[in-house]
């Protein structure tokens, strides 16, 4: 039994270890093969500007290549005017159908003649050897175009048809059905179920089909000229033409393509960028080995910090390739925005310095990139420690772009006292861009949203409001139901902001952990005015419907779309526990009965995390100190303490991590806020009446 154990518990860890390093391994692989060759930088231009730099002579032939959306548009022409898709002929399955036809009705069958069966038959085979294709393609094809044409390949032959001269399974049925030798016995043969033996006999063949679509594409030429060796591409002062730009293209490609070394070097070169980029993203499991280990174990946490350290190294590379003085336009602040966002601070800082070192090993003046990165990327840390509204990506990409210009002028001088104004220009018109594309922050943070299933500190609000959506339908409909939660989820703000926790997580979890009472609210206590309807049912049935709020929040939620994160607030709020009101007046009732739980317990599952249990705690003192007969200190300590230790023994918070220093902070703050809501007061006391002397 120990061994079964042991191996249960290794196989996800060792799982999600092999999981880590293959993806760590795949996005270092596409980091180093996006980098840009830095022994040979490309020659960056723009367009209809003069050429600023020295004369450029043609090393050796060069084909001039033409503009890619000019090739793609001549492929994508010729493609229509000749390309044809290739299908298959399979004539077996043509002679099957007709064949197990006759063998069913080929004697004739009550009201159809054996001669009108032969009709059918004959159809059936005239257009098995016309073909018949599926459904799909068929309607599709003669959508686009009414002469749109396929090559039909039996064997080694090919035929060209035009496809309104084939069948559909379709219209196959319909050509049958349009004989006129067969018009007094319709309904007799629409019973026989002529469909089950129409079938298409001629399918769409992918490999010969590309391989046509490839013969097309491969006569058209991919460049309009030559260049000779010595020939001047373009000289000092020229204006880069669109002629020009595709030549200096060209150009680019060829020197790139050139090996000027031995192949060891351009190995060597590949493998020292491995090492590097392995090295980096090394230190940052290492980071989360010995600081965030719970974020190992949590894969949307480390695949979005990966696939962050991953997309801007990307993003940045191409930059560089296309025009590698504007390189400060790429917004790696956003990276660390995120992390920031949905995760925390440290993790965001150790994320944006990997990211900005990968970036720094293509930038030539690495100490001065590394530096403004840096700077802009503690800004941003710290513009959205708390991020609660919709300003603050404004504010933040103000003060992240003040910082890039502040940092950027200071390294410029300290290198260079004598720089000229155009070239902080470039360097400033970078961070202009860089500051707008920072703005995406708010509709990219959905995204993220989605894609990773986060939520935002902006979706809690939002979700928090009470005066929409079913908040505020359970403000109208059940309003003892709704401030209930209203108080639960200040209990539970309180108790998660002490313990270090997700207030505003648990907050909004609260408000919504008891929408499901919207459906029944009359049979809930706080929602009663005197008639208890419990006292026409059965225990089972009040059971029943108690614990069916749980099953129907999960439905209103999810018909809500409100976000997992906060829907499973509404399965845990309870956990595996029992309607025990109910369960104890049945018991009582059956004294010599074994009675099953199952009926009276809760689906669950326990609580899972800090928040759900705190929500667990909150949630079931809020209620039950509404029952106390007299609040006093002694009286709201004893609750408090008798449901909270209750819960801990039995086991509702075992697969969480709640300490026990969690549990007592929150037993402390529970008392505290209870008496003050509850207005204890100290009991007097009384004036002793003493006998005269």
């Amino acid at each position: 039994m120990a061994m079964e154990n042991v191996k249960t518990t290794v196989a996800p860890s060792l799982r999600r270890f092999v999981t880590t390093i293959m993806m760590t391994l795949v996005c270092m692989v596409l980091i180093v093969l996006a980098m840009p060759n830095t022994e040979k930088p490309r020659l960056s231009y723009t367009l209809n500007e003069p050429w600023m730099a020295p004369q450029l002579i043609c090393p050796g032939e060069i084909l001039i290549q033409k503009d890619a959306k000019q090739v793609e548009q001549e492929q994508q022409e010729a493609l229509r005017n000749e390309y044809v898709p290739y299908y298959s002929f399979d004539a077996g399955t043509g002679k099957r159908a007709v064949t197990e036809f006759l063998d069913k009705y080929g004697e004739g069958t009550d009201g159809v003649s054996a001669y009108l069966i032969h009709v059918v038959a004959d159809e059936m085979a005239r257009m098995y050897q016309e073909g018949i294709m599926p459904q799909m393609d068929y309607s599709q094809m003669l959508e686009q175009d009414s002469l749109a044409a396929i090559m039909v390949v039996n064997e080694k032959e090919g035929e060209r048809r035009l496809v309104r001269d084939c069948y559909s399974v379709k219209s196959a049925y319909e050509n049958i059905f349009n004989d006129s030798r067969l018009d007094g016995v319709r309904p007799l043969l629409q019973k026989m179920d002529i469909n089950q033996y129409l079938h298409s006999n001629i399918k769409y063949d992918a490999l010969r089909s590309e391989q046509a679509r490839q013969d097309i594409l491969a006569t058209i030429p991919t460049n309009s000229g030559v260049m000779k060796q010595g020939q001047e591409i373009i000289n000092r002062g020229d204006i880069v033409t669109e002629e020009r730009a595709r030549m200096i293209d060209s150009y680019n490609a060829f020197t790139s393509s050139r090996n000027d070394g031995s192949l060891s070097s351009i190995y060597l070169a590949n493998g020292v960028q491995m090492l590097y980029v392995f090295m980096l993203m090394s230190a940052f499991l290492m980071y989360m080995r010995l600081f965030r280990k719970d974020y190992l174990e949590k894969p949307r946490s480390l695949v979005m910090a990966i696939t962050l350290m991953t997309i801007f190294p990307l993003l940045h590379s191409l930059v560089m390739r296309l025009n590698p003085s504007v390189v400060y336009i790429v917004p790696l602040c956003l990276a660390p925005m995120f992390i920031r966002v949905f995760l925390d601070s440290r993790t965001a800082f150790m994320t944006h310095i990997i990211i900005v070192l990968i970036c720094a090993a293509t930038v030539p003046d690495r100490f001065e990139f590394i530096t403004v990165q840096i700077v802009a990327g503690l800004v941003a840390i710290s513009a959205l420690r708390e991020l609660s509204k919709r300003s603050q990506i404004f504010a933040s990409a103000f003060f992240i772009f003040v910082s890039y210009i502040v940092s950027y002028t200071i390294m410029k001088f300290l290198g260079n006292r004598e720089i000229g104004f155009e070239t902080l220009n470039i360097g400033y018109a970078s961070f202009t861009a860089n500051g707008i594309l920072l703005l995406l922050t708010y509709p990219l943070m959905f995204l993220v949203e989605k894609m990773f299933g986060f939520i935002s500190p902006v979706t809690l609000f939002e979700l928090s409001d009470t005066n929409r959506g079913l908040l505020r339908r359970l403000s109208e409909e059940a309003p003892g139901t709704f401030q209930h939660s209203i108080m639960v989820g200040n209990l539970a703000a309180a108790i998660a902001t002490e313990v270090g926790a997700k207030s505003l997580l648990v907050r909004t979890g609260a408000l919504y952990h008891d929408i499901g009472k919207l459906i029944h609210p009359v049979f809930f206590t706080e929602n009663q005015s005197g008639i208890n309807p419990h006292t026409r049912l059965q225990p089972q049935d009040s059971a029943r419907i108690i614990i069916g709020h749980v099953t129907e929040g999960l439905k209103l939620a999810e018909k809500n779309n409100i976000p997992d994160v906060v829907r499973i607030f509404i399965q845990t709020h309870h956990g595996r526990g029992l309607a025990k009101y109910f369960y104890t007046t049945y018991k009582n009732a059956h004294p010599d009965e074994e009675v099953d739980e199952a009926p009276f317990r809760y689906p669950g599952p326990n609580p899972f995390s800090q928040e759900q249990a705190i929500l667990m705690m909150a949630d079931a003192v809020e209620a039950a100190s509404r029952s106390l007969s007299e609040y006093t200190e002694e009286s709201i300590a004893s609750l408090v303490n008798n449901i909270i230790d209750t819960q801990v023994r039995e086991g509702y918070f075992a697969e969480c991590p709640v300490t026990f220093r969690d549990i007592a902070t929150a037993k402390r703050i529970l008392i505290e806020r209870l008496k003050t809501m509850h207005h204890t007061r100290i009991q007097y006391p009384e004036l002793e009446v003493r006998g005269k002397r």
